[in-house]
């Protein structure tokens, strides 16, 4: 048996992570075998912007992660849905953090990384389907799983995909301890194709009182002078040791005429005074203001760097460019203490809530990752939610920036966590109050649309559980389209539209006919904007229908089946989910 074991793990595994498949099926899972997992509309507590503004649409969704990401997964198979996620899942410390199968692990199970590795697993498989392909995912984490969610993510993602694996800082002055206390944990950062990613930059703060400004200051910003043309540093290029001459004073680099002439003469080490400007590149800089002559020992030629500026070659000589004053983030950007803990635990407190909630993660953090993204249209998801966090940081650093990103956050109501925690926190943002009535701060001009994860029960007949489905697709629907205003609710169709009445969904679940069919030419015609029109129809095809549809109609309206693709999808997909290990 053993043997066979052995031989079976040499065929298909080579390099990676192998652990213990689980014996007993998360429940969460089995469930949907025999059940489809949909979204259904929880509008009592979703919550509209005042603001007379366009407001953003995001997505609180209550029940199991792995229930809600099966649901997005199924309303769009081929296609990512989000630019971003962030998650904070379970760091499974042994401190009973982690419920798998309804129990807690403990630290005395000794399958307790398995147990973690099954539960993300399948989450994170999911969570990569969902991403588009330019997406980036960011993912904290401690010591206890750091390094398998790494080997994880670099069998989900592809290893070249990984960004990096950077230290965060929990708190500064971490418990004392007879070892070593532990201040950091980790936040890694994977995307799904590096060579479209489209990466943010930080902005460097100037201290002006350090800089100077020249005539140049409205094109190019102000400047420092703190770089010396000649440096002894670098490698000896004999085209690089010229002779300078300004105002009828020649300068060598080095100062000393008598060496810059024994270099020419071949007495020259490996690395030996030369200038860092090539003399045509010196000759266009002089011209136009870079360089400077300063007195000290000697005189000495300084070259200014600009805030806003930089010097490219070009095919005929040289030009200056208008840059931002940024750089790239590097591997220790998250150990400054505004990314700490602590500071997310006085965000909490300031919400004034009814519950506690332990090791919630700061705004900052993920504001930060937002602007790593680099896109302000972007949907944001977070699928292990909290507190709430992500959809704080969307809209915090919508305000910030003028973007219009959205969130879609998945969370359970364990120990009352939706109702008490990430509900409430995130009215209170929206609407500027706290649930004892008391200001918070100014309104934000985000809408908040919550749903349920539900089930359609799969008949025998492939047929019925296909019309059993399709009542049950509107909210799916709805949030592939962004649109989530009931406008119509018909004997014969649904339709909706978005918050800024320029997109229009229908949702017509029943067989068409001529007459059924007139009911939606009726209200169509008069509607503006983009037009979806979403047909039942049990092979997946709706050319059948189309002769029963005015030319012009057709070709202001995009006419799609349900809900045979999802069906089929779902079917599949639980054919994987099924594989014996």
């Amino acid at each position: 048996m053993i043997v066979e074991l052995q031989d079976d793990l040499s065929r298909t595994k080579k390099y990676g992570l192998v652990w213990d498949r689980e014996k007993n099926t998360e429940e969460v899972v089995t469930k949907c075998y025999n059940e489809i997992p949909v979204l259904e509309f929880l509008n009592k507590y979703s919550i509209k912007s005042e603001s007379i503004l366009a407001s953003t649409d995001n997505i609180l969704i209550r029940g199991d992660n792995f229930h809600a990401l099966s649901a997005l997964k199924l309303v769009s198979p081929t296609e990512g849905i989000v630019d971003a996620i962030y998650i904070d899942p379970p760091y499974n410390t042994g401190n009973k953090d982690f419920v798998y199968n309804d129990d807690y692990v403990d630290d005395e199970d000794r399958y307790k990384h398995s147990k973690w590795l099954n539960f993300i697993d399948k989450r994170m498989s999911i969570a990569y389907d969902l991403l588009k392909e330019d997406g980036l995912i960011f993912i904290s984490i401690d010591d206890n799983e750091v390094a398998d969610l790494v080997l994880l993510c670099n069998q989900i993602f592809g290893d070249d995909n990984l960004i990096t694996v950077a230290p965060r800082v929990i708190k500064k002055g971490g418990k004392s301890t007879d070892k070593v206390a532990k201040n950091h944990d980790y936040l890694l950062i994977y995307c799904k194709n590096k060579a479209l990613v489209d990466f943010g930059r930080v902005e460097m703060s100037s201290d002006e009182s350090k800089l100077e400004r020249d005539e140049y200051f409205d094109e190019r910003g102000p400047y420092r002078l703190n770089q010396c043309l000649d440096y002894d540093s670098l490698q000896y290029n004999e085209t690089m040791d010229y002779p300078i001459e300004i105002d009828g004073e020649i300068f060598y680099a080095g100062g000393s005429e008598e060496l810059w002439r024994a270099r020419h003469n071949g007495d020259h080490k490996k690395i030996d005074w030369v200038w860092r400007w090539s003399k045509p590149l010196f000759e266009w800089g002089y011209a136009n203001g870079f360089v400077v002559i300063k007195n000290g020992k000697r005189k000495r030629i300084y070259t200014k760097t600009y805030t806003n500026c930089k010097i490219v070659k070009t095919a005929d000589g040289y030009t200056t460019e208008r840059t931002e004053n940024t750089k790239s983030y590097d591997s220790l950007f998250f150990v400054n203490n505004v990314f700490s803990n602590d500071n997310a635990k006085k965000e909490l407190d300031g919400f004034k809530l009814n519950q506690k909630f332990d090791y919630p993660k700061p705004t900052s953090l993920v504001i930060e990752c937002l602007k790593m993204r680099n896109k302000k249209d972007a949907v944001v998801l977070d699928f292990f939610a909290g507190s709430g966090t992500t959809g704080q940081a969307v809209m915090d650093l919508n305000d910030e920036d003028g973007g219009t990103r959205r969130f879609i956050l998945c969370t359970n109501n364990e120990n009352g966590i939706f109702d008490n925690i990430t509900l409430p926190r995130l009215n209170t943002v929206i609407t500027g109050k706290r649930i004892d009535g008391s200001e918070y701060g100014s309104p934000r001009n985000a809408n908040l649309h919550c749903f349920d994860t539900a089930f359609v029960e799969k008949s025998e007949s492939d047929d019925q559980s296909k019309f059993d489905l399709v009542e049950k697709l509107d909210a799916m629907l709805c949030i592939k389209e962004s649109t989530f205003i009931l406008e119509l609710d018909t004997a014969f169709f649904r339709m909706y539209t978005n918050s800024n009445k320029d997109k229009n969904v229908f949702i017509f679940p029943t067989i068409p006919n001529k007459q059924k069919i007139q009911t939606i030419l009726d209200v169509a015609s008069d509607l503006k904007g983009e037009t979806v029109l979403y047909m039942f129809t049990l092979s997946n095809d709706v050319d059948e229908f189309k002769p029963l549809f005015p030319e012009d109609f057709l070709r202001r309206v995009s006419v799609r089946p349900i809900p045979s693709k999802i069906y089929e999808v779902y079917k599949n997909w639980v054919k994987n989910l099924k594989v014996e290990y």
